[in-house]
């Protein structure tokens, strides 16, 4: 019983028993202290010791993020972070007991992402059995490529993507798809896979035997359709960005009349990005409107709905998205909206096989072609990585504990907290909204006006003050570490606050909460 985690207790029992081993012992210890931990013989008892201590650690910081009395966050500035541990690397090993006080340590200034008044990123929340799922998928430790190293995680992935396309209106949920790295990879694989559809050539001779590509998004969409231009040899300068309206929605008229213009300086349009939720209005683009366009130039229509999405489980409010089954490919993020543990982003393709003739490279170290079971389910070779994480575990089994209807739930949820205070600071005093009407989606954008500015008139030392209002209330909220709300300028706008919710532990009380904090904190500026 005094071997409990392998640590520094054991060693002064067995000092207390017998000194003479106490050199012995002690040198064993700083040697290896996984010495007693599986694969070790006989070392089952220390190593669930050991996990059990890792578990309760964690399970105290799950308990501590829903808890609105404990910090969102322990705010430190990195240097004093730096200074104040040793995170350096050695060449001997630690104690299991050192190990244990890491991980608390890691914890002690993580920030608390599943706290309800964590309003700060598009991927909040923290739900049990995504939690669950994340940790028996770590514990299989396997590789997506093939189906003899992964067959349930195999067939999951098959299931999951089929149900989705579905939700995005195919037929039957015919297709293909692949689980990404993020939405960023997402979009990268759209851009790849349209390119090889048009030009099939380009995968063996590159670029330089295809003619000058451009792309179109508008211009509110996500920088990842520039930057996969760049990893793809395409070019920055090869995206046209889209006018658009005052709610962030991308102008068709202004995307036809950018692609005609392309065609005639010798240009080939072979994609349109259009986004379902931008990440700073959340806008929905006119998806109907862009189909036809993308129809009548014969362009491959991409959707980013790695945001907006998840709104395709909800009745009340998937129309948001209509036209989108008409796209050639969807990326849609479930570690966003539907609150998956990160990762978790999914690319939805309509042509079948196109992201395998795309892709492929037949290593016969992995694929061989004589295996004894229905090769189809080798996946590997589609998607660009060879190692590829288990990410589809965590969606299946939070889809099989909730039903569609529980996510569908929780969703008309984070819509309704964003209406609940859109309509509480619209007409509230210090406050202006950075567009008309309600949002679309659950981002909220205001500015916080401070008792200073309230009487001054529009001018170039108004905005100049404005603009620094946001990042010292964000500031501030950091370092008392209530609560966390994300900022930024846009075109002509100065920082503005840019609330969303997609965490489903948030609550009316919270929004007040949130509300009363940044009058609090920002009203001597």
């Amino acid at each position: 019983s005094g071997w409990r985690g392998g640590g520094r207790s054991s060693a002064l029992l067995l000092i207390c028993f017998n000194s003479r081993y106490f050199c012995t012992f002690l040198t064993l210890e700083v040697a290896s202290p996984l010495v007693n931990l599986l694969p070790t013989c006989n070392g089952e008892i220390t190593t669930m010791s050991f996990l059990q201590d890792v578990v309760d650690i964690l399970l105290q910081y799950v308990v501590k993020s829903f808890d609105r009395s404990t910090k969102v966050i322990d705010f430190h500035y990195p240097n004093e972070l730096l200074q104040e541990y040793n995170w350096e690397l050695a060449d001997q090993p630690q104690t299991l007991e050192e190990i244990l006080l890491n991980c608390r340590t890691t914890l002690k200034y993580a920030i608390k992402t599943g706290h309800p008044r964590y309003f700060n990123q598009l991927s909040t929340g923290l739900d049990m059995v995504g939690l669950a799922a994340d940790w028996l998928t770590s514990a299989a430790n396997t590789n997506m490529f093939t189906y003899e190293i992964a067959p349930v995680f195999v067939l999951l992935e098959y299931v999951t993507l089929r149900k989705m396309r579905e939700m995005v209106g195919w037929p039957g949920g015919c297709g293909d798809g692949i689980f990404s790295p993020g939405g960023a990879i997402s979009n990268m694989y759209a851009m790849l896979i349209a390119r090889f559809k048009m030009f099939p050539e380009v995968k063996e001779k590159g670029m330089a035997a295809i003619p000058r590509l451009v792309a179109f998004t508008s211009e509110h969409s996500h920088f990842s359709v520039k930057k996969g231009a760049a990893a793809l040899g395409i070019g920055t300068d090869s995206v046209i960005l889209i006018r658009c309206d005052e709610r962030g929605k991308m102008i068709p008229s202004d995307l036809e009349r950018r692609i005609v213009e392309a065609k005639q300086k010798g240009f080939v349009p072979f994609l349109v990005s259009a986004t379902a939720g931008t990440t700073v209005y959340g806008a929905f683009d006119p998806l109907i409107a862009i189909a036809d366009i993308c129809k009548k130039y014969k362009i491959w229509m991409h959707v980013d709905g790695a945001w907006g999405g998840g709104l395709l489980m909800s009745r009340k409010h998937k129309w948001k998205l209509n036209g989108i089954e008409r796209a050639n490919s969807v990326t849609w993020n479930p570690h966003k909206m539907m609150g998956v543990p990160l990762q978790c982003s999914a690319l939805l393709v309509r042509e079948e096989g196109l992201m395998q003739s795309c892709n492929q490279m037949h290593a016969s170290y992995l694929f061989q072609q004589d295996k004894h079971y229905d090769l189809s389910y080798d996946t590997g070779d589609k998607a660009l990585q060879c190692g590829r994480h288990v990410d589809v575990f965590k969606l299946w089994l939070m889809w099989r504990a909730k039903g569609t209807t529980g996510f569908e739930a929780q969703i008309d949820k984070c819509l309704e907290l964003a209406e609940y205070l859109y309509n509480k600071i619209k007409n509230r005093e210090g406050y202006e909204m950075v567009f008309d009407g309600k949002p679309q989606h659950t981002n909220v954008c205001f500015w916080y006006i401070p008792p200073s500015l309230r009487g001054m008139e529009n001018s170039e030392e108004r905005t100049s003050r404005l603009m620094k209002v946001a990042p010292v209330i964000k500031a501030r909220m950091m370092e008392y570490g209530t609560t966390m709300v994300s900022y930024q300028p846009l075109g002509d706008k100065v920082n503005f606050f840019r609330m969303v919710i997609s965490n489903p532990a948030a609550t009316h009380q919270d929004i007040d909460f949130l509300i009363d904090e940044i009058e609090r904190l920002g009203q001597d500026l």
